[in-house]
């Protein structure tokens, strides 16, 4: 006896012991819903062969095919990736627009003995959520910017903060990109726009509106991430914990952060070829021969006393942000970074 098939708005993972997501794995990997499980009802290349045949041949034609190949899927799903699930599985199963391509999936789990729910308007409809919450879901949290010159460590006391229990929006490892023009993380590639609005929607809905999000200063595009407007505005305005660490040690962090530039001096060429607008040839040259020299940690503290330095400078007096507190770190090894966590915390427990 086949199980019901309910159609509902609800998309929430974890509503569902699995969420399967059956279209195409070009589809999917632009995004989806998170924790989504790929299970295409039609292949890349079998959708196109479809669509082909619908315009050039007929709807007919292209309905008979893409039965044969869906069914053909479809079997080799349940065989495999579904093959160990019992009768109480009980998944959401989403296509574009919620019609097709997940009903066929659907009607098939259905004789099984499965309760089945189809998600209403499929990944449009879900699209359209995160969009509405991007919009609406910032205005509600209460965010403290933890602000610092270059190399201060800011990612790591995110990370200290994150074990300490406190709520943390850490916006880089969401767009897999230090944030910097030599931010790109070697052997990883960013997610695409809407793939990184998914996930930041998704850590967004997990808040307490309550208690304090703490987020990194950050520009407005993180690579080739564009942070949304709503949460950027949010930001922008929220008040800061400064963090001051000698120029030393921040020179000392950014070597041990960014070890590939040494091996691949790409990024850092490019770099500099951009900077001679701002700081002219002979400051550049300087710097090209601190390269070929390796001296890596002068070229460091040069880089931020001379550019990366001032444009924090400039760019925290533009915003004017309410000050909640400067915090002094040593350096940043594990044991300040964690002191400093504590600071920040017992900031918010004194309020």
């Amino acid at each position: 006896m086949s199980a019901p098939i309910v159609q509902t708005n609800k998309w929430n993972p974890s509503n569902y012991d699995m969420v399967i997501d059956v279209r195409s794995p070009g589809e999917f990997a632009d995004d989806h819903i998170p924790s989504a499980v790929n299970m295409p009802v039609l292949s890349n290349v079998e959708r196109s062969e479809v669509g082909k045949l619908y315009k050039q041949k007929s709807s007919f034609l292209a309905r008979k095919k893409g039965a044969a190949m869906a069914a053909k899927n479809i079997a080799n799903h349940i065989e495999t990736k579904l093959d160990q699930k019992d009768r109480n599985f009980i998944p959401l199963i989403y296509c574009w627009r919620g019609g097709q391509r997940s009903m066929a999936f659907g009607k098939i789990c259905s004789e099984i003995g499965w309760k089945i729910y189809i998600l209403k308007g499929g990944y449009k409809a879900y699209r359209r959520a995160v969009l509405e919450g991007l919009e609406e879901i910032p205005s509600r949290l209460n965010f403290i910017v933890i602000a610092g010159r270059a190399g201060s460590g800011k990612t790591k006391i995110l990370s200290e903060l994150i074990k300490e229990g406190a709520q943390v929006l850490d916006l880089e490892k969401l767009a897999v990109h230090r944030g910097s023009l030599l931010g790109r993380i070697e052997g990883h590639t960013q997610p695409p726009q809407r793939s990184f609005e998914s996930t930041l929607h998704a850590e967004l809905i997990k808040f307490n509106p309550i208690q304090p999000v703490y987020v990194e200063s950050e520009s407005s595009r993180i690579g080739n991430i564009q942070l949304p407007s709503c949460i950027w505005k949010r930001i922008v305005v929220a008040p800061m914990i400064s963090i001051k660490t000698p120029m030393a040690a921040r020179a000392s962090y950014l070597l041990s952060e960014y070890k590939n530039l040494k091996k691949d001096l790409s990024d850092l060429n490019l770099l500099l070829t951009g900077m001679v607008y701002r700081h002219g040839h002979n400051r550049v040259d300087i710097w090209q021969d601190l390269i070929k020299s390796k001296k890596w940690k002068t070229l460091a503290s040069d880089l931020l006393s001379k550019h990366y330095d001032p444009a924090y400078d400039k760019s925290i007096q533009r915003r004017k942000r309410q000050l909640l507190k400067e915090i002094k770190q040593q350096d940043c090894e594990s044991k300040s970074v964690k002191r400093t966590a504590r600071k920040i915390l017992n900031i918010q427990s004194n309020n």
